[in-house]
């Protein structure tokens, strides 16, 4: 049994350093792989998720059972043989890490020596560690998983898809090279104009009992004239416009409930009497509360 996607140009990054995928194989060992090392630059990421074996890497003996994940990088010699009566299947990427800009010189520091060093981010994490076995922690089966699924049955977007589960699969192979480490740098605040936006969307999704344009362009900061621009240019609509969508909106899932009232239902939307959120109603959905409210009913019969 066996499945190889080679000779594919599938290039992805982490921390803006490139990878290239040179081999993708899925096999059921029935023979031993003799040893053997790569160049520079060069890692397999080896990961057995049922079978047992045994693995010789520099010269260590190493147990393979399921969920056994192993990296080789360059220079690594590496064996494997497959237990006769139970033989391991592998999972196996092929990476190439292409070369990015030099570190520069060590000894040339700031002036506040004593200050502690960083932490590794999971790039030095990924490259700085030639070699590391030991039992999965992160997942990686269902992610070595995806990307056969995906290289088989080329679904429209499986090109961006393989990408992204590369990248996943060198992040969480790298964290298990350490206890659960916290990030020590974290995605910033949105920008300003990106965050009108997502105020937008809160403010008609969850406040619909009290819309008001003022309220709006007080939390906006903007004028009301402002604020009808930029629901003009975002939406498409007016203020009058968006509020009237969120309050049918929420009213459509009250009318679901066959224990609120009509007045009820009227009253938490913030219209003055069950009249006029009826005729509200009507205009928007051409049929009254009633109907709609009957016509679900019969729809979940």
């Amino acid at each position: 049994m066996k499945e190889l996607y080679t000779d594919l140009n599938i290039r992805f990054s982490v921390e803006q350093r490139s990878f290239c995928a040179l081999n993708i194989i899925y096999e059921r060992f029935l023979r031993t792989v003799p040893s053997h090392s790569h160049g520079k630059n060069s890692y397999e990421i080896h990961y057995i998720p049922s079978g047992f074996g045994h693995a010789r890497i520099n010269q260590a003996l190493y147990d393979i059972v399921p969920n056994t994940l192993y990296v080789t990088g360059p220079h690594v010699e590496h064996a494997q043989v497959p237990a006769p009566e139970d033989p391991m299947c592998e999972y196996c990427v092929y990476l190439n890490l292409e070369r990015g800009r030099p570190r520069g010189n060590p000894e040339k520091r700031p002036a506040a020596q004593w200050l502690p060093a960083p932490p590794p981010s999971i790039l030095q994490l990924f490259e700085e560690t030639p070699f590391w076995f030991g039992q999965d922690r992160q997942n990686v089966s269902g992610v070595m998983e995806q990307i056969f699924f995906e290289l088989r049955n080329q679904y429209r977007g499986y090109m961006q898809q393989v990408e992204a589960l590369l990248t996943q699969l060198v992040v969480l192979t790298a964290r298990n090279y350490e206890e659960q480490q916290k990030a020590v740098t974290h995605f910033g605040p949105s920008n300003p104009e990106n965050s009108k936006f997502i105020l937008l969307e809160e403010y008609f999704l969850y406040e619909y009992q009290n819309l008001s344009l003022k309220a709006l362009a007080d939390r906006l900061g903007l004028g009301c004239r402002q604020t009808e621009r930029l629901l003009k240019e975002h939406y498409g609509k007016t203020f009058l416009q968006k509020k009237t969508e969120a309050r049918m909106a929420a009213a459509a899932i009250l009318l679901s409930d066959q224990a609120r009232s009509i007045s009820s239902i009227a009253e938490e939307l913030g219209y003055s009497s069950a009249e006029h959120f009826s005729a509200a109603f009507k205009r928007h959905y051409k049929m009254t509360a009633r109907e709609y409210r009957r016509r679900g009913d019969r729809l979940q019969k």
